[in-house]
């Protein structure tokens, strides 16, 4: 058995070295000796070329759309430097330097208040959000019956499905002061809950609604990842009297850390965005001091006050902040031996 499993005395074998140069091991070694002279990369790369140009040419219908729909947009940043007026095209507006951008670095009030609400609730997504998908995943993936695994698995996945309109109307009827709760919880004289429309709880209501809709959602990530962790690797740790927590800590952890990091690093560079949608549809009750976030700022007061060009300069910076957050990040995952989400050039 080909496993190491680090405990006393189990040693794994010494490979066989065949004698195709093929199958030698890749660095050192006095079986390494015969070594053909390095390939030229040149050749090698037209040689890939040649070989896939079939496939190639599937995917440029593809790269073509991404370039159209993802990449053509971002000429409308340039509305940032403008003073743009829709009655006008873009290139007739005038120029105005960084005059929109004055409002981030002045610190307007109403900027700095939805900032701070949302890396506030940037911050509790992260801490208290991200982690329930991986404990939930390493839950299923304890349940012995199949039958049992897939009911739960699918009884989770369902609300992800549903729009944040049918999400915010569930929670509304089930928890709003005249709500289905509240209305027992009058009945039988016991304590009630009021979370619709209290500025004071209006993050563990976001957060909570969250929860109940991707958490399910998240865990097929993480699901697959166990999936392809070998079954020897938990046989070699019961040979050495490891039970389910040991498994857990020794075995499947680390199997999954590659992917906890890859989707750690990329729900850092959506920090700035905590979801327009789910926040704009319960702003009204709450009022903006406790719910406005950068999300809800730039169509407040670019789209509806009409003031575009300070807007775009808001969505500009947020999507260059996120853009350092995930090259920062995966600089840190490179430092700690890990993949992230580009390798290393």
């Amino acid at each position: 058995m080909a496993v190491t499993t680090g405990g006393r005395g189990a040693r794994s074998p010494r490979p066989e070295v065949s004698g195709s140069p093929d199958d030698a091991p890749p660095s050192g070694g006095a079986t390494n000796t015969s070594r053909s002279p390095a390939p030229n990369r040149k050749t090698n790369w037209w040689a890939r070329l040649k070989r896939d140009k079939f496939l190639l040419l599937l995917a440029v219908p593809g790269v073509f759309l991404v370039l159209l729909f993802q990449y053509v947009p971002l000429i409308g940043n340039i509305i940032a430097f403008k003073d743009y007026q829709p009655y006008l095209s873009i290139w007739e507006s005038p120029w105005v330097g960084l005059e929109n951008f004055d409002i981030i670095f002045t610190g307007d009030p109403a900027f700095i208040n939805a900032l701070i609400n949302t890396l506030v609730i940037s911050f509790v997504q992260i801490v208290l959000v991200f982690p329930i998908p991986i404990a939930l995943a390493l839950l299923l993936n304890s349940l012995l019956s199949e039958k049992i695994k897939r009911t739960v698995q699918s009884i989770l996945y369902l609300p992800h499905f549903m729009s944040w309109v049918i999400v915010v109307a569930i929670f509304q009827h089930m928890l709003g002061d005249a709500g289905l709760y509240n209305t027992w919880a009058r009945e039988h004289n016991i304590f009630e809950i009021n979370l619709i429309g209290e500025p004071e709880l209006f993050i563990t209501l976001i957060t909570s609604q969250v929860i109940w809709k991707d958490a399910g959602w998240g865990t097929i990530i993480f699901l697959a990842a166990i999936s392809r962790v070998s079954i020897e690797l938990y046989e070699a740790v019961a040979i050495d009297g490891g039970g389910r927590m040991r498994q857990l800590w020794h075995v499947t952890l680390p199997a999954i850390r590659g992917v906890i990091i890859l989707l750690l690093i990329l729900k850092l560079g959506d920090v700035l965005t905590v979801g327009f949608e789910q926040i704009y549809l319960q702003q009204a009750p709450v009022g903006r001091e406790a719910s406005e976030v950068l999300d809800t700022y730039v169509y407040n007061y670019g789209v509806i006050g009409g003031n575009w060009g300070a807007s775009a300069a808001v969505g500009l910076v947020k999507g260059l902040v996120g853009a350092l957050l995930v090259l920062g990040a995966n600089k840190i995952a490179h430092l700690f031996g890990e993949r992230g989400v580009y390798s290393k050039w």
